[in-house]
Order: structure tokens, then sequence, then C-alpha cells
């Protein structure tokens, strides 16, 4: 048997079928692992409580259980703990609450079981445990009750992790790396340029500071180097930009007026659906960048953006800025432009006093050249 084109079409239906399967059933599991997790640790909270049986309880309870249940993981003195401090951690907090408003205002949940789950604690109270926390693996919870005290910040890392199935360790990252904070504050002209809701995305795509801490340099690097080093780096820059950021090319040329003009990184975004220019700039933010940038988004826009595409977007990157000069350079710019500024790891002192300068390094090559 030859297999024809509706066979192979099948076989892709079917293999679509399989995998769809497979994720649903793996987020069954882990809401189930989630579930039993929030219930040990609001039953180790009631025998605290309730029994007096105090912090000599878990050490207890991980020996006894390990017995009881020998070829079974998941119940040791740590982890038992962390199920406690799960649970404390969206009561005391009253975050769980805030959660719970914030998901059933703008997702408009039901509360049907299916999409929460409803504890009942002595004296008749209910709690809903929301959908959202059913969707994160136990490793990141664990990494946000440790690191997160907010109901913003923990709402925000929550869906960040479902949206770009982030790792433990991009989770840890991210949070060491203050993404939360940076997100959505450089200064830009978003709102007054593009239709809501693409100003929104916009905005919120934007962070500043950039933290390029995979990155070790001089202080006096020059813009070209830091594109080399930043594309060798590809899948650690992108991941600091965040989700969407398709790579084009570095010093990407473009054709205007019969010359040729190269644009510093060249992005396309696939949830904004627009074109992204990246001008990296080593020192201070000058005003005329602003109208360097408005003329490259000009161009991209008449000469590469198609019907279906939105607005190209700029990205200015400064070593450092001063929000006024920003403000002012922005005020009647009418292409869509953020600034921000950007950090890296600076050479040690005892690297940089041994390495050569560039005279000695060009009366090098001149003596190997002669020789």
């Amino acid at each position: 048997m030859v297999p024809d084109h509706a066979y192979k079409t099948w076989i892709k239906e079917l293999k679509d079928t399989i995998r769809t399967a497979q994720i649903k059933a793996s987020l069954s599991v882990n809401a189930q692992l989630i579930t039993l997790y929030w219930d040990m640790g609001r039953m180790i909270v009631e025998k605290q409580q309730l029994s007096k049986w105090g912090s000599g309880l878990i050490p207890l309870m991980a020996k006894d259980l390990k017995r009881e249940l020998p070829d079974t993981s998941g119940f040791s003195q740590a982890n038992l703990y962390n199920m406690r401090q799960f649970y404390l951690f969206y009561q005391q907090n009253e975050i769980l609450q805030q959660l719970v408003g914030k998901m059933d205002h703008e997702a408009e949940l039901s509360t049907k079981t299916e999409q929460n789950l409803i504890f009942h604690q002595p004296g008749g109270k209910s709690e809903i445990v929301p959908d959202l926390l059913l969707q994160v693996p136990w490793g990141h919870h664990v990494v946000i009750i440790s690191k997160c005290d907010t109901s913003p910040k923990v709402l925000f890392y929550l869906r960040k992790i479902i949206e770009n199935s982030w790792s433990r360790n991009v989770l840890q990252l991210q949070i060491e790396g203050q993404l939360y904070e940076r997100q959505g504050k450089a200064i830009n002209n978003f709102e007054l340029t593009l239709p809501k809701p693409q100003s929104d995305l916009a905005k919120e795509t934007l962070k500043d500071p950039y933290v390029f801490d995979f990155l070790t340099l001089e202080e006096s690097v020059q813009e070209l180097e830091l594109e080399r080093r930043l594309t060798e780096n590809i899948t650690r820059f992108l991941l600091e930009l965040g989700k969407g950021f398709a790579y084009l090319g570095r010093q990407y040329p473009i054709q205007i007026g019969g010359r040729e003009r190269r644009l510093d990184l060249f992005f396309y975004h696939t949830r904004m659906h627009c074109y992204v220019v990246i001008d990296l700039k080593m020192g201070e933010f000058e005003p005329e960048y602003a109208g360097k940038m408005n003329y490259y988004l000009s161009a991209v826009d008449d000469l590469l953006k198609s019907a279906d595409d939105h607005p190209s977007i700029g990205i200015i990157l400064c070593k450092t800025k001063n929000s006024i000069d920003v403000e002012y350079a922005l005020r009647d710019i009418r292409k869509p432009m953020g600034i921000s500024e950007f950090t890296f790891n600076e050479l040690p002192d005892n690297i940089k006093q041994n390495m050569p300068t560039v005279t000695e390094m060009e009366n090098e090559l001149k003596n190997i050249i002669t020789e």
C-alpha cells in the first residue's frame, strides 16, 4: 500500500489528536497533584492549629508516610513544609481572594468545579482555588511562594509561566532579573500612535531597563561589538526581549532613495504582527535618535510592511537616558517608539588592566605583518 495524500492528512490529524490528548492528560495530572498538595497543606495547618501538635508534626508525618508508602515520592519533610507554606501563602496574604476576583472579572470564569476547586474548612467557610493555580507545575509554585510577596506580582508570574511555558530555571531567572518591576516601564508614545489594544500590548512588551547580564563587556564597548555579542547569545537575548520576537537580522540592509541603510537589529513580532527596529546606543540618549528612528520606521512601513501588518515599532536602547529629554523628543513623533536603558556586566578591573589597548593591538599586528 502506497500512502496517498488523504492518508497522510489523516495521519497528521491523528498525531494532532494524540498530542492534544497528551497535553490534556498532563494538565489533568498536574491539576490533581496541585489539588492534593493544597489539601495536604490545609490539613497540616488545621492539625497544628486545632490539635496543637506544633512544629514536630511535619518531621513525624514525613517519617510515617515514608514507612506507609515506601514506593511513593513527594512527601519528604521539605516538601510537606512547602505544601503548608503553599496553603498559607494564599490565605494569610489574601492573595487568593484577589486572584479569584481578578480571574472572575477578566476571564469571566464560572464557578463550576471543573474550572475551580472548592474546599470546605471547619465552620462552613469555603475557599475557591482558581484554575490558574492548577495549570502551574509544583516546582514553579515553590519558587513563587519563596520569592513573591504581592498579589499583582504573583498573578503576573503565574500568567507568564502559562503563556510562555517557562521552565523553573527560566522563572527563577526572570524573578531575579525583576521582570515584573521592569515590564511596561519604558517611556513611549504608543497611546498617541497606535490604536487599542495594539498600544496596550506594545506598552506591555517593552521593559526598562533591559538586563543583558549574560554579557561581560568593557564599559567603552562600541555598538557593533554589542550587536555581535547579543546575536551570538540570541537565545538569551530573545528571552530578555520577551515572547513573540522573531529575529530577522543584524545590520539589516534596506534600500532608501538609492542608498543602502542598515538597521542595527531587526525583528518581527508574532503577537503584535509588526516589524520591530532596535537601535543600540552605548551612550546617553540624544533627541536626534528619535528622528532617525522615525526615518527608519517610515521606510520599513513603506518598503516591507504588508497590508496585514500593523505599523512598525521602534525601540531605542541607550546606556543612560534623561526622562525629560525623552519626553520632549517623542512629543511630536508620529511613529510608535519607546526608549529604554540597558545594563550588562562590566569586566572586572583585574582583567581590564591586563587587556591590551587598541594601540598595542595595532602595533602587534604591524609587527606580525612586517615579520
